[in-house]
């Protein structure tokens, strides 16, 4: 049977819209949903936004806190007290930039000298929008929450903290001085110091000498 080309012309365009519509179907089944088109608040401006984007972005400072990245070994020295008996002990503390390199995870483990096996965990960044770094830190010896922000040096070497927690004994706000020191490409010290409760007097309560692996 023979078909004439009227037919067949008609027969291969319907074919052809067909396929189309099929293709397009596939095409929109795969097409992932537009995302939502971001809207200002009321009374803002473009330029507000972008501030608010550009305090978001981690940079230099943040750059400087994810060089620490890697496993440390730690030499501790420990005093009780003004004028104490120092204490000897090791530690492991491992730097892990998070927040895609806004922040840093500071993870420690070691033993506190009579008083058996340490573990601590900070959060250290730079809030662009006060202009400090900050530093929030809790471990195992204790229930509470130390918070701090620090000061880096002219040459870049040296981060000073200022941490403040509460005393058990004083039941008051305290303050513990933090030195970080950069002594080679892989070596830096940490220094803290305190003010023993009973007599107010500050004294150094630890020092960390620390080897990146």
């Amino acid at each position: 049977m023979k078909m004439n080309k009227p037919l067949l012309l008609a027969a291969a365009t319907v074919g052809l819209v067909i396929a189309g519509s099929l293709a397009v179907a596939d095409s929109a089944k795969d097409a992932k949903p537009a995302a939502p088109e971001m809207k200002l608040p009321p009374g803002w401006t473009a330029e507000d936004m972008q501030t608010c984007m550009k305090a978001a972005m981690p940079g230099k400072h943040q750059e400087i806190l994810a060089k620490d990245a890697g496993v440390w070994h730690g030499k501790t020295t420990m005093w009780m007290g003004p004028g104490g008996e120092p204490m000897q002990s090791e530690c492991t503390s491992t730097v892990t930039p998070i927040m895609d390199g806004r922040f840093i995870k500071v993870e420690i483990k070691g033993d506190m000298p009579g008083m058996g096996p340490f573990e601590g965990f900070g959060l250290y960044g730079y809030d662009n929008v006060s202009g400090q770094y900050v530093a929030t830190w809790i471990d195992n010896q204790s229930t509470g929450i130390m918070n701090g922000t620090g000061d880096l040096s002219g040459d870049g070497k040296t981060l000073t903290w200022k941490n403040t927690f509460n005393c058990p004994l004083t039941k008051k706000p305290a303050v513990m001085r933090e030195i970080d020191t950069v002594t080679g490409p892989n070596t830096k010290t940490l220094e803290m110091f305190g003010n023993e409760p009973k007599s107010g007097k500050e004294f150094q309560m630890m020092r960390i000498e620390l080897t990146r692996k």
